[in-house]
């Protein structure tokens, strides 16, 4: 099915879509994992550990959420800081 063709289907009844995807194979553009090792010192696993418990995850769901939490941070101060000095 071409492209306009799908848009129309999906404009007439977004509904009756699902039976022209293949759901099987689809997949998130920059979300397949990739596993690391990563050290921490005794105290930071305890730490992750008793947080952890406290919201009732996992240690790598904390570790994740986290980190996703500091680089959008991140990503927010710099380009907050990219607008006000006018670099782009």
């Amino acid at each position: 099915m071409k492209a306009k063709d799908f848009d129309a289907k999906f404009d007439e009844d977004a509904d009756d879509i699902i039976d022209d995807l293949d759901v099987k194979s689809a997949r998130r553009v920059n979300q397949e994992a990739k596993r690391i090792n990563v050290d921490f010192p005794a105290w930071v696993v305890e730490s992750l550990d008793r947080e952890a418990a406290r919201v009732g995850v996992t240690r790598q769901s904390i570790i994740k959420v986290w980190l996703v939490e500091r680089l959008r941070a991140e990503a927010a101060n710099k380009l907050k800081s990219d607008t006000t000095s006018g670099a782009h």
